[in-house]
């Protein structure tokens, strides 16, 4: 699928977005609308090889968990998460968090989600709205994560490791 961009203007500062960014344990508190059940796949959720699965809520969905893993960790521009998921973990995704100075000391997020359907059963999943669920389920994302560092509401669970 090609790229579905999103982005938003925190009225934090960029250190600030990037520290709450680069800690996986805190993506649950504003993508827990459509990614449920998270487990961290390590001790340490901060930085690169951080990493966690969880279950995607998607329509027609029968193969809900995916795994993630920070891959690139640049302070405070730019965090890279790889993942896999559907049957068989065929599906590969890439999700990019892009941070920018905005006016009066905010933050620009900008976040790119892009995969790879492997199979044709795969791709016409993807054709039947997936882009569109995509994009609309991220925009929701960035205005909860938005919401949380701003004001500090719809903050969640903290979520733990897998087993643990």
């Amino acid at each position: 699928m090609d790229p579905v961009n999103v982005s938003i203007t925190v009225g934090r500062p960029r250190e600030e977005v990037f520290a709450y960014l680069a800690d996986i344990a805190n993506h649950a508190e504003f993508t827990d609308h459509f990614l449920t059940d998270w487990h961290l796949t390590r001790e340490d959720p901060v930085g690169r090889g951080a990493g966690a699965r969880f279950r995607v809520k998607a329509p027609l969905q029968r193969f809900s968990w995916m795994g993630v893993s920070f891959i690139e960790v640049d302070a405070p521009w730019r965090i890279v998460e790889a993942g896999r998921g559907g049957k068989y973990n065929r599906i590969r995704t890439m999700t990019t968090y892009t941070l920018e100075p905005a006016p009066d000391d905010g933050t620009r997020v900008a976040l790119s989600v892009e995969s790879e359907p492997v199979t044709i059963s795969d791709r016409l999943m993807e054709s039947l709205g997936a882009r569109s669920w995509t994009r609309r389920q991220n925009r929701r994302a960035l205005r909860r994560l938005r919401s949380i560092l701003e004001d500090g509401r719809h903050r969640g669970a903290r979520v733990t490791i897998a087993g643990g």
